[in-house]
C-alpha cells in the first residue's frame, strides 16, 4: 500500500475440448441427451474466434494467456499480442465472453498499427548496460528480450529486468523493467515490480502436516484463529489450504514452534506481526471468494508469502511476495489489516488482465486498487478492534502523521481529489487519490449517515450503493484491464460491469457514472448507456 509512504490471469486458460458429465441411465429406446459443454471452454472458444477483430496487421497474432470467471456468467479472456513473433509490450487485449458462446465485449491496450523492422541497431549487451545504469547497485540482470513497445509510435526495444537498489529508495529492493530503444539505446520506459509504501524520494525511517486452527494473539485485532499446519510436534505459520500463503521473519524462515499458540499481542513482537499478517491475508482471501468470486490472490487458487521485520518504516509488494516493516517510532509493526490487504491487492492487480503497466497514472490506479482491497477486507472482517473505515494505515501511524491516505477526502494529506491532466505526472501514491475518492462515492455517497462527508469536484450529490456492490463493480471492471489502463478506461469498464451485473436496474449504473463525473473523469466516446 503506498502512502505518502509507499505503500491473470485468473483461472488458467482452458483448452477447447468439451468435458463430459455423467449421465443418468436411459431406456434403450431413448436417445441420450447430449452432455452439456464446459462453460469455460465454450466462453474461451468464443473469445478465440472474436479476438481476430483486434488485429491491426497480417504480421500480428494473439495468444490467450488466461481466463478469469467473473460474475453474471461472464468470462474475461486475457490475450498477448505478437508482431512477427515478438511480444508486444502494451499490445494486450481482453475479450469478454459468456457460456453461451457469445462475445460480449472487447478491450485493447492503446497502440497504433505496428510497422517496425525487427533487426536491432544495438546489441543485447549494450541494452543490458543501459539498464544497469538505472539502479545504484545491481544484484542481477536478466537476459534482454527483444520486443515491440506499443503505443502511439511503436518501437523495436529490449526489455531488461534489473534487480538491485535505487538511489532514492536504498532500503527497498527494486525489480526494474527497463525498455531500451533497440535503434539507439535510449530508455523508453521503466516499471518497477516493487510497490512500496514509501514514496520515491522519502528518507528511510529509523511428518505429514495437517490443517490445524492456530490461536493467535495479534496487535491490531486481538485474539484470532489462524489456519496453520502441524504434525503434533511442530507447528508452522504456513496456510495448508491456501497455496503459497505463509509468514516468517524477513530474510529468515517461516515461524514454527512446538505449540500452536502464536504472538504475545505486543507491537514489537515479530511473531505477533505475523499473526496480524496471516489473519489479514486469510480474511482477504475469504472476501475475494465470498464477495467477488475470485479464487485466491492470483485468481487461480494461489497466494504469496509474507515476511515481517523489514528494517524500515515501510511495507511493499515485490512481484511475488509481501514485506512489512515498522512505524517510524518502532512501537508497531506495519501489519495492520488494511496495509496487509493493500500489499496483497497489488498481487491482484498484477494478476488480472494487463498486469502492471507503465506510467504514473497506471501506477496510481494500482496503488488505489490496493487501498480499495484494504477497505473491502476491513468491511468483510468487521472487526470491533479495527473497525471498517476508508483511512489507510491509521492504526500503524507509519510516519507519525496518522493515516497516509483518506479515501473520502484525499486532499486531507495533500493528494488530489479530482482527476486532471496532471495525474499522469503525479507521484503514484498521490495519483491514487481520484479513484479512491470515486470508490468512496460509489460505496457510501457524498453525505452518508454516520460516516465522513466526501466533497465532490462538481458540487453534485451522490448516493452510494454499499461497499459490497461497489467492490463487485470495481473488480469486474478490473477484469477488463489492459496494460494501458487509465481513468477513462476504468470509467468505461466499470460502467459496462454495472450494466452486466445489474441488467434489470439502472441505479447501480447511474451511481457509477455519477461518481466518475463527481471526480472529473470525462465521458468516454461510445461508453454504455442505461435505460
Amino acid at each position: 500500500m503506498p502512502s505518502k509512504s509507499g505503500l491473470t490471469t485468473g483461472v488458467a486458460a482452458a483448452g477447447l475440448a468439451l468435458s463430459l458429465l455423467a449421465l443418468p441411465v436411459t431406456p434403450a429406446a431413448a436417445a441420450p441427451a447430449p452432455p452439456p459443454a464446459d462453460p469455460l471452454a465454450v466462453a474461451a472458444a468464443a473469445a478465440d474466434s472474436g479476438v481476430a477483430a483486434l488485429l491491426k496487421g497480417p504480421a500480428e497474432a494473439f495468444h490467450r494467456v488466461g481466463t478469469t470467471a467473473g460474475d453474471a456468467g461472464l468470462f474475461y479472456n486475457a490475450y498477448e499480442r505478437t508482431y512477427q513473433g515478438l511480444r508486444v509490450v502494451g499490445g494486450d487485449a481482453v475479450v469478454t465472453s459468456d457460456s453461451a458462446g457469445h462475445v460480449r465485449g472487447t478491450a485493447a491496450a492503446n497502440t497504433a498499427a505496428i510497422k517496425v523492422g525487427t533487426t536491432p541497431g544495438v546489441d543485447a549487451n549494450r541494452a543490458a548496460g543501459v539498464a544497469r545504469k538505472q539502479l545504484a547497485t545491481v544484484d542481477s540482470v536478466r537476459e534482454p528480450e527483444l520486443v515491440v513497445f506499443g503505443g502511439a509510435e511503436p518501437k523495436l526495444a529490449y526489455e531488461v529486468v534489473v534487480a538491485g537498489r535505487s538511489v532514492t529508495t536504498p532500503t527497498t529492493p527494486s525489480n526494474l523493467h527497463v525498455l531500451v530503444d533497440a535503434a539507439n539505446g535510449s530508455v523508453l520506459a521503466q516499471r518497477d515490480d516493487v510497490k512500496s509504501e514509501a514514496p520515491t524520494g522519502s528518507a528511510a525511517q529509523p511428518g505429514t502436516a495437517k490443517t490445524v486452527a492456530g490461536q493467535g494473539n495479534s496487535y491490531y485485532v486481538g485474539d484470532v484463529d489462524i489456519d496453520t499446519t502441524g504434525d503434533g510436534g511442530t507447528y508452522s505459520m504456513t496456510d495448508p489450504g491456501r497455496s503459497g500463503i505463509s509468514c516468517g521473519e524477513e530474510g529468515g524462515d517461516v515461524f514454527s514452534g512446538p505449540d500452536d499458540q502464536w504472538g504475545d499481542g505486543s507491537g514489537t513482537s515479530l511473531e505477533t506481526a505475523c499473526v496480524d499478517a496471516l489473519f489479514s491475508v486469510q480474511t482477504e482471501w475469504k472476501m475475494l471468494k465470498d464477495w467477488l468470486g475470485r479464487d485466491g490472490i492470483d485468481g487461480n487458487g494461489k497466494g504469496f508469502p509474507a515476511s515481517v521485520g523489514l528494517d524500515d518504516a515501510n511495507a511493499y509488494w515485490d512481484g511475488h511476495s509481501t514485506h512489512f516493516g515498522h512505524a517510524s517510532d518502532n512501537q508497531r509493526q506495519a501489519s495492520s489489516m488494511d496495509v496487509v490487504a493493500h500489499e496483497f491487492g497489488h498481487g491482484v492487480f498484477q494478476n488480472t488482465p494487463g498486469g502492471s503497466g507503465f506510467g504514473n497514472e497506471n501506477g496510481g490506479l494500482n496503488e488505489s486498487t490496493g487501498d480499495i482491497f484494504g477497505a473491502l477486507t476491513e468491511a468483510y472482517a468487521n472487526n470491533p478492534k479495527d473497525t471498517p473505515d476508508y483511512e489507510v494505515g491509521e492504526g500503524v501511524n507509519l510516519v507519525g502523521d496518522g493515516p497516509i491516505r483518506y479515501m473520502y477526502d484525499p486532499s486531507k494529506v495533500g493528494d488530489p481529489n479530482c482527476y486532471s491532466d496532471d495525474i499522469p505526472n503525479t507521484e503514484v501514491h498521490a495519483a491514487a487519490g481520484p479513484q479512491n475518492h470515486w470508490f468512496y462515492l460509489l460505496a457510501e455517497g457524498s453525505a452518508p449517515e454516520g460516516k465522513p462527508a466526501s466533497p465532490t469536484c462538481d458540487d453534485s450529490t451522490v448516493t452510494g450503493v454499499g461497499i459490497q456492490k461497489a467492490g463487485e463493480i470495481f473488480y469486474n471492471g478490473l477484469l477488463k484491464k489492459t496494460s494501458s489502463w487509465d481513468h477513462q478506461a476504468a470509467r468505461e469498464a466499470t460502467l459496462e460491469a454495472a450494466k452486466e451485473l445489474y441488467p434489470d436496474s439502472c441505479t447501480e449504473f447511474d451511481t457509477v457514472k455519477a461518481a466518475w463525473s463527481a471526480i472529473s473523469v470525462p465521458e468516454v466516446s461510445g461508453e454504455p448507456t442505461c435505460g
